[in-house]
């Protein structure tokens, strides 16, 4: 049954939606004219730096814990930064950097990790496919340097070059550890406790703790609400010695149950990420995976990229994981903080998690700037605050962009659903503001999430008028209908749980406003 709520609040924002479309077009228009055995040699950590005299504890040392830790330490912050496993991590995503990530990168200071060094490759845009016909999609980057683009690279290589370099800094204490819980004492967090390499429970103590142990982090349940969705699995494969059928560009194939994506990783390497809807893949050992990738996924992959593809399955090094998804729930904690994945996650499909995490570690930086004194918990925690409301317009628009988009590239039996698709194709091939718009924002170099509505009910409308030509009909009025119906129930809910006020009225929010407390 079509839930005529969802028709009615669609029908008006669409309405909204093509005013507000019409302005920000031509507004846009115009403007268009090891240490000590843990995995680093020469890096070891400071032996002088005592437990008491950390300012900051962070929890884990990928992405986010290791630009984090580099960050915090240039400002003057002692920093203790227990991971895990400090080998070279092996994944088969955070292998994308858009550009806005990159420029969030160069702003602190380690733009030198993402580079020539691990064989990272420029990202110029996207092609998308569908039905075999094929659209480019470029960031746009002309007011930006010639350094400026997204970056892809190997996930492990990128993070292992990060971790060097903190581990550089004298006020760096990078140690392999697992940390079990939190202290707390009358609901202050205190620091970690964990167990170090050798398997010795010890105890760190901070004035501020910084959870950053990634999706699957033990900890975030203290410091959040966490809900966290599963709407699908990446098998990753690797394609050798093949070419792009368009140089320097992520691939994505609108493929039969969902999408598939390519984008280089290295000079001569191509990662092929399936996505399976679902919680369950077939199984690897036994064949069925290999059977899958042969029968469903080879014929949807370009013509020049099958024989490689078909070679990388032959080869049998195919991995898989869940994708999950989180809304950031904080709950505010005097002396903690939650970052990264453990605090928020997001469909991998629009590659957007580092550079949430990159510009969540600015944001941080500034906020935590004008600070000498970390020790007043109470105050600190009532100041950042403001963080959870500042980070919205960037982390909203990639959220609400990769939840919707995911859902809308997925096939569907649901002719309502089929056209939205359709629609998404069409509305993007037109190029100009159309093309200019969306990938704007999901690059990170606009983070409006109003101009990420509008486009999101731009493309419901132009499925609609697609409809009504040559002729209307009252199966086409009503098939138009059930676009706007289907539209409203993709991006409304994901909306509802980013915060709408967050979301489009962060000023209206108290603790925009929070200054720093008195020193």
């Amino acid at each position: 049954m079509v839930s005529y709520e969802y028709i009615l609040g669609g029908v008006l924002a669409s309405l909204l939606g093509s005013v507000f479309f019409m302005i920000i077009s031509t507004t846009l228009a115009g403007k268009k004219k090891s240490n000590n055995g843990h995995g680093f040699g020469k890096y070891a950590f400071q032996p002088e730096m005592e437990e008491k005299s950390t300012d900051v504890v962070i929890v884990g040392a990928g992405v986010a814990g290791a630009a984090l830790a580099y960050t915090l330490a240039k400002e003057g912050r002692r920093v203790h930064v227990i991971e895990r496993d400090l080998t070279e991590p092996d994944r088969i995503v955070g292998e994308l950097l858009q550009p806005g990530g990159y420029l969030k990168l160069i702003e602190l200071g380690l733009e030198d990790c993402a580079n020539e060094s691990i064989d990272a490759q420029k990202v110029f845009g996207y092609a998308l496919y569908k039905d075999g016909k094929d659209t480019k999609l470029s960031y746009p980057l002309e007011q930006y340097s010639s350094d400026v683009a997204g970056r892809s690279f190997h996930n492990g290589r990128f993070i292992q070059r990060m971790r060097e370099k903190a581990a550089t800094l004298s006020n760096v204490k990078l140690e392999q550890g697992s940390v079990t819980t939190l202290i707390e004492e009358k609901g202050i967090v205190k620091g970690v406790i964990y167990k170090n390499k050798a398997g010795e429970e010890l105890r760190t103590y901070a004035p501020l703790t910084i959870v950053c142990d990634g999706c699957f982090s033990n900890l975030r349940k203290s410091l959040s609400a966490p809900k966290v969705e599963s709407p699908s699995c990446f098998v990753g494969l690797i394609l050798e010695n093949c070419d792009l059928p368009h140089a320097n560009h992520g691939h994505v194939i609108l493929g039969d149950p969902s999408p598939i994506l390519f984008y280089p990783i290295s000079s001569t390497e191509v990662r092929c990420l399936v996505d399976i809807p679902g919680t369950k893949v077939p199984s690897v050992a036994n064949g069925e995976m290999a059977k899958y990738l042969k029968t469903v996924v080879a014929p949807q992959v370009p013509p020049q990229l099958y024989n490689a593809f078909m070679a990388a399955v032959e080869k049998g090094n195919i991995r898989s994981m869940q994708n999950r998804s989180m809304a950031a729930n904080p709950l505010p904690t005097p002396g903690a903080l939650l970052l990264g994945d453990s605090f928020n996650m997001r469909h991998p499909l629009t590659g957007g998690g580092m550079t949430v995490a990159l510009s969540d570690i600015v944001l941080l930086r500034d906020l935590l700037r004008p600070l000498r004194d970390l020790n007043d918990a109470p105050a600190l925690c009532n100041y950042l605050e403001s963080f959870y409301t500042l980070r919205k317009p960037v982390s909203s628009t990639i959220n609400t962009l990769a939840g919707a988009l995911y859902k809308v590239f997925c096939a569907s039996p649901d002719p309502a659903r089929q056209e939205m698709r359709e629609a998404c194709f069409g509305y993007l091939s037109l190029g100009g503001i159309c093309s200019y718009g969306p990938v704007s924002l999901l690059s990170g170099l606009n983070p409006r999430p109003l101009h990420l509505f509008l486009h999101f009910f731009a493309v419901a409308i132009y499925g609609v008028g697609r409809l009504m030509l040559p002729f209307p009909s009252t199966k086409r009025m009503w098939l138009g209908a059930r676009l706007i119906s289907s539209a409203s129930g993709i991006i409304f809910p994901i909306i509802k749980g980013e915060g709408v006020r967050q979301m489009f009225f962060p000023a209206t929010v108290p603790a925009y406003y929070r200054t720093p407390p008195v020193q």
